[in-house]
């Protein structure tokens, strides 16, 4: 028998960085007219520690198996937002998460269209959520040898940087010698330092 979705969902105001621009309270009761929803609250500040343990109390009160949660950007607090998940025993890739802050509110001047997309935007998250499968890390064996393609002083200083963390590291150079263009010239900018006194002793090692 499949596993009934019940999922989770917190429109998060921002303090007003969404809720200006958003009518965070009428997409909360939105939320919970999709399907599966079967809660959700609008936070003032989701990321705040009340309102992980509040996210964490909630997943067992209403076993929740799906969280949501419609605040900033992915990029700053999606890991957040797994390890909350994660210690209340869900699986953190059972998490989705909606931007309606740099994709709704910093970038809609009107209340009712912002507040229209922020909708979309978490009735798309909720589809996708109920689609989304528990998921384990995976960890594969590597082969400590690298190649490192073009003996400038980029490539020469990355084979430098691999060399030290024991990498077996095969430098390839086109050219009858390595040092590239930095070889041909007389300063650097901005030091004005010679360009031979830099590469010379990284070309010796």
């Amino acid at each position: 028998m499949s596993e009934e979705i019940r999922i989770g969902v917190y429109i998060c105001d921002c303090g007003t960085n969404i809720a200006s621009t958003v009518n965070c309270e009428e997409v909360t009761e939105y939320a919970k007219t999709l399907s599966n929803v079967v809660h959700a609250e609008n936070p003032k500040y989701t990321c705040s520690k009340p309102s992980q343990m509040r996210i964490q109390a909630d997943i067992l009160e209403h076993n929740l198996n799906r969280i949501i949660v419609a605040s900033c950007s992915p990029h700053m607090h999606e890991t957040t937002f797994r390890n909350t998940v994660q210690a209340a025993g869900l699986n953190k890739y059972l998490f989705e998460m909606a931007n309606i802050r740099e994709q709704v509110s910093w970038v809609t001047d009107d209340k009712d269209s912002a507040t229209k997309k922020a909708k979309d935007l978490v009735r798309m998250a909720v589809n996708r959520a109920a689609l989304l499968v528990p998921l384990d890390p995976n960890t594969v064996g590597s082969i400590p040898k690298a190649m490192v393609v073009g003996g400038g002083i980029a490539g020469i200083t990355a084979s430098l940087a691999l060399g030290k963390l024991g990498f077996e590291t095969i430098l390839v150079e086109k050219e009858p010698t390595i040092g590239g263009k930095m070889a041909q010239i007389d300063k650097t900018f901005p030091t004005q330092d010679c360009s031979a006194c830099i590469l010379t002793p990284k070309m010796a090692k």
